[in-house]
């Protein structure tokens, strides 16, 4: 990979590390995927800056900060199994696949996955699989999974993707506050033998999880 982002990576991490990212793994996967990769080549000089960037289908790219914060509060391990919910650019799949030993990831647009295998394959990310779906109902023929995380925000916890949790497993998800006017609060939910365990990390901003596949033109 070419070197002209190494400084502009480097300050990203330590502004990670300023704003509480802790999880020396995570901010070592960080390092490794290079951003510029997942972003169109209009928005590239910007890769490195702390903020989210359009991508196709009007999506968008996360900011750094909330996927190395997502990623540290899934707490992965090596050895473990996870779903992501909405491949997008495909940057926080890449991220997971630094961390754990299988990513199973879907998507709702053709063209966004089309791309992000793409990507995937230029960076020998082997460890990764996707398929176009509805991201409500997460990929029950690989269940149960060991962490899974959804980025985009759903009404409530979808039940479906709560039943595809091990007993112990962990979802990071945005979630819409009830009667509220686009408010989004990022939630953790570990699952139980007697149900979940439900706690409010902090204020987000999400595109929507929409139900079934996108027609595309």
């Amino acid at each position: 990979m070419s070197d002209e982002f190494d400084q502009e990576k480097i300050e990203l991490v330590m502004a990670l590390r300023k704003q509480g990212i802790s999880d020396k793994n995570v901010l070592a996967a960080l390092e490794r995927v290079p951003r510029e990769t997942f972003i169109n080549t209009s928005f590239r000089r910007q890769a490195y800056e702390d903020h989210a960037l359009p991508i196709e289908c009007g999506q968008t790219i996360s900011q750094p900060f909330i996927v190395a914060y997502m990623t540290e509060k899934l707490e992965v391990g090596d050895r473990m199994k996870a779903l992501e919910v909405g491949t997008g650019s495909g940057y926080q799949a890449a991220v997971l696949s630094r961390l754990c030993r299988r990513v199973y990831t879907v998507e709702r647009y053709r063209t966004l996955l089309r791309d992000a295998v793409r990507r995937f394959e230029a960076l020998h990310l082997h460890n990764i699989t996707s398929k176009v779906a509805d991201g409500n109902e997460g990929w029950p023929e690989q269940a149960p999974f060991d962490r899974i995380i959804v980025t985009a925000a759903a009404s409530d916890v979808p039940q479906k993707l709560v039943e595809q949790l091990k007993i112990g497993g962990i979802m990071v998800l945005p979630v819409a506050v009830p009667g509220s006017r686009g408010v989004q609060n990022l939630v953790r939910i570990i699952r139980t033998e007697e149900g979940v365990i439900r706690e409010d990390l902090m204020p987000v901003r999400f595109v929507p999880l929409v139900a079934g596949v996108a027609r595309e033109s």
